[in-house]
Parts: structure tokens; C-alpha cells; sequence
């Protein structure tokens, strides 16, 4: 039985081998291995594709959120608002400026977080939302932006699992005031290693940044303010501009998977992944629930289906955010979604018969 897996990383490498060799082989003779020209011709690249005027590229997504924080000038005694239900790093960037994470649920309907739960948590401490584009869904971010607003509050969008994402055709990373985004391996947008941008619209910010990215040198050597080390490479930024003039073909092949994943589950009870009317998503991954997703999980194994879980445990409820003093119950969407969530196999080179062989494997799980 032949194994379908929850992704692929080298199938996607093979369609790109020789573009990848050139690019890599002429970094590594031209001698310049950090911050240099390949980094700056894909900032410029980036931006453009996020239409932005500024992206800025660092050593990860986790590296990203921290530093749009510290740029905009969120430290100890200060509180950021996000959701509990996604990657712990967005929780670890906010704790790495001295901020104290405020977790709040989610809306079930898309997985992102809820607006009606930011306005309940909004103190006089608060400093920033953080909406994450979970699955490459965007957030609600028009009621988002106008609490916000009302409030003078900053809004730092999680855009990891996002890139070319879209709301009213506008793409996610010049929604906020500033972005984050992962070049994670598995990202829609992945580099051969760690990689992250921040990306934004406020020049202002983008020079705190680039100071802050680079211990705060504005001149070798010469720390104007207190940064951080956190450069993005020139071999990554290389393949990474050679990876962006593919990601809107790749990026509509997921639709296409999506689209007939959708017809094919659409007469199953279970709940699929969010479409609303005003977003392009491009489905970073493709989440279903399950109210007895680990033995759908295992069924699916049995069967030859890798899957993932996106994720197992909400961050309010992991033992390393016991400090927060929120127990089972306080977030119960975040707890449900953790609880049912799978992610069956989604990536541009899957095919046709592969994710048919998956839908059906789903229909036919026993005791449904």
C-alpha cells in the first residue's frame, strides 16, 4: 500500500531543483552569506507581493512576532491579546518582550480569533491584538481593526500560515500595522531551514526593526538601542525569492485540492474548513472535525493516510502557561477545536487519485 504523506517537502524541491542549484551556487561563490543582496532584492520582492511598502527579513516567524512587538514599543507591564488556539510561538514571542499573553477564544467558524471575546479583554494595560491567520484563513479583521481603532490599539498579524491569503482582495501582512510571517519548511512559503519576515506599511516602524534585528546597529558595532540577533541568510533569501515566483500557482493548486476535497466530503456531517464570503484562503491546511478524531486518525493510518493534528493541546491548557491561571472550560471553542481538529494531507503536488483516496477513506471510517 502505497503511503500518502501529511506533506512533501522533496516532490515540491524536484519541480524547482535546477532554479534552487543556480541560485545556491552562485551565493555560495559570490561570498556574501548574511543581510546582503539576495536578502534585500527579496525584501523588495516580499513587500511587493504583500502590497506593502516594507518587509524586512529575519531568522523566524517566532523572531518576527517578537520583534513587530518590540517595534512597536510593547515590554514589561504590558498585555497582548491573542488566541489560544494555535502555535505556542505566538505566545512565546509576546513573553520574549516581557508582555503578559491575555488568551482569548476563538470563533469556530473559522478558527481565528473572536472579536466579541477581544472587546471583553481589553484592559487598561492592553497594547495589542494579535489576530492569527490560522489554516490561511484571515481573521475577521474588519471588526478586528475597528476595535482596535476605538481602542489605540496596535494590530500585529500572525500571517505564518498565511502568504497571498486575501480579505475585499487585499492580502494579509498590510492589514495590521505590522505582520509576521514563518518561512518554516512546511509553510505555503517555505525556506530550506528557519526564515521569517515582518512586514509592514509604517516606515517608522520598519527602521525600528532593522535596527532591532541587528542589535540595534545603525552603524557596525554602534547599538543605537537594544536588539536582538536575528538575520535572515543570504542562501535562504536566495531560494526564497526563487520559491515566490511559484507561490500563486502553488497557492491556487491548494484551492483546486480544497475545492475538490469540499465536493467530495460535502455530503458527510462533519465540519470543514472555513470560506467566508469576503476572504481568499489558501489553505495552509485543510482541517476537518472529528468528535473521535484520534480513532479517525489511526483509521487513516491503517489505511496508508499520514495525517497532523493542528493542535493538540490549546495554549491556556499547556503545562509550560499554568502561570496564566486559565484550567479547562475557561476557552471551551479553543479546547473543542483542539480536541476534533485533523489535517488530512494538503500540498501541491498531491494528486487527484490521492485525495480521492483520502475522501473516501474519511467517509468509510466505522461508527461514524
Amino acid at each position: 500500500m502505497d503511503i500518502i504523506p501529511a506533506f512533501e517537502l522533496r516532490k515540491q524541491y524536484e519541480t524547482i531543483r535546477h532554479e534552487v542549484e543556480s541560485v545556491t551556487a552562485r551565493i555560495m561563490a559570490g561570498g556574501s552569506y548574511i543581510l546582503g543582496g539576495e536578502v534585500s532584492a527579496f525584501e523588495a520582492e516580499f513587500a511587493e507581493y504583500c502590497s506593502a511598502s516594507h518587509a524586512l527579513g529575519v531568522a523566524s516567524g517566532t523572531d518576527a512576532l517578537q520583534l513587530s512587538l518590540m517595534a512597536c514599543g510593547i515590554g514589561a507591564g504590558d498585555e497582548v491579546i491573542a488566541p489560544s488556539h494555535t502555535a505556542v510561538a505566538t505566545f512565546a514571542a509576546i513573553e520574549m518582550t516581557g508582555a503578559r499573553p491575555v488568551l482569548v477564544d476563538i470563533d469556530l467558524a473559522r478558527y481565528t480569533i473572536d472579536p466579541a471575546h477581544i472587546a471583553k479583554a481589553i484592559t487598561p494595560r492592553t497594547r495589542a491584538i494579535i489576530p492569527v491567520h490560522l489554516y490561511g484563513c484571515p481573521a475577521d479583521m474588519d471588526v478586528i481593526l475597528e476595535i482596535a481603532r476605538e481602542k489605540e490599539l496596535f494590530v500585529v498579524e500572525d500571517a505564518a500560515q498565511a502568504h497571498g491569503a486575501a480579505i475585499h482582495g487585499r492580502r494579509v501582512g498590510s492589514l495590521g500595522d505590522i505582520a509576521a510571517f514563518s518561512f518554516y519548511p512546511t509553510k505555503n512559503l517555505g525556506a530550506f531551514g528557519d526564515g521569517g519576515a515582518v512586514v509592514t506599511n509604517n516606515s517608522e516602524l520598519a527602521e525600528k526593526v532593522r535596527l532591532l534585528r541587528q542589535h540595534g546597529w545603525k552603524e557596525r558595532y554602534i547599538s543605537q538601542v537594544k536588539g536582538i540577533n536575528s538575520r535572515l541568510d543570504e542562501l535562504q533569501a536566495g531560494i526564497l525569492r526563487v520559491k515566490l515566483r511559484h507561490l500563486e500557482e502553488w497557492n491556487q493548486r491548494r484551492r483546486q485540492i480544497a475545492s475538490l476535497y469540499f465536493d467530495l466530503l460535502s455530503k458527510s456531517d462533519l465540519p470543514l474548513p472555513p470560506r467566508p464570503s469576503d476572504v481568499e484562503p489558501v489553505f495552509h491546511q485543510f482541517v476537518i472535525r472529528h468528535p473521535r478524531r484520534d480513532a479517525l486518525r489511526e483509521y487513516l493510518k491503517s489505511q496508508g493516510i499520514q495525517t497532523l493534528v493542528h493542535y493538540p493541546l490549546p495554549v491556556h491548557l499547556q503545562p509550560g502557561y499554568a502561570n496564566l491561571g486559565l484550567g479547562r472550560g475557561s476557552l471551551p471553542r479553543s479546547e473543542r477545536a483542539a480536541d476534533e481538529v485533523l489535517s488530512l494531507p494538503l500540498y501541491p503536488e498531491l494528486t487527484e487519485e490521492q485525495v480521492r483516496r483520502v475522501a473516501q477513506a474519511v467517509l468509510t471510517f466505522p461508527n461514524r
